[in-house]
């Protein structure tokens, strides 16, 4: 069975569902109620504290009308690199699984998945793509220098970065049989 990561994004899912309950006009009571935990667990949450299952916090996403995502993912930042074995984790009470959110869909978006392979030697400039593009990757073997033009970042295998598509950046393989995902999102 694989280690459950320890690191849980606990002020962030505090903040999170603080905000929520306030936008959706919530007591502490009846959100508790609407996701069927004990009230008790929810202040614990709200004060960054205890130490919520996915399925505790996809039951307040459920009873907030949000996605896990709203309460687990950070601002999003123009250029962002998640590494391997880093990012918001959060394990299941009921399997031996643990979820790493890499990367929510916004509303409307369109996404083209890619799988790349590529060898070291010139780096694959490409020009920006239509307005509103962001391109997500996600290093699978070998090591890639990618990103804008100016703000090339080094990955390692597990290693995820997202940038703005619709700017000059650039893909570099560092490692015979490189491989990757790349994911364009069209919004």
């Amino acid at each position: 069975m694989a280690e459950t990561p320890s690191r849980l994004p606990l002020d962030r899912i505090a903040a999170s569902l603080r905000r929520e309950r306030a936008r959706a006009g919530l007591s502490l009571s009846e959100l508790a109620k609407r996701a069927g935990i004990a009230k008790s667990t929810l202040s614990q949450l709200e004060a960054a504290s205890g130490n919520p299952s996915m399925e505790t916090i996809w039951a307040l996403g459920v009873a907030l009308g949000v996605p896990f995502s709203a309460l687990v993912e950070p601002p999003a930042a123009a250029v962002r690199v998640i590494r391997a074995g880093q990012g918001p984790t959060v394990a299941s009470e009921q399997a031996p699984y643990v979820a790493t959110l890499l990367s929510a869909s916004p509303p409307g978006a369109r996404r083209d998945i890619y799988h790349l392979r590529a060898e070291p030697g010139a780096a694959r400039t490409s020009e920006p793509h239509i307005p509103g593009t962001v391109e997500h990757l996600i290093v699978s073997t070998g090591r890639v220098k990618a990103g804008p033009a100016g703000e090339l970042v080094e990955l390692d295998p597990g290693d995820y970065l997202t940038y703005r598509g619709d700017v000059p950046h650039s893909y570099e393989a560092l490692a015979p049989g490189t491989t990757f995902v790349l994911v364009m999102q069209h919004v």
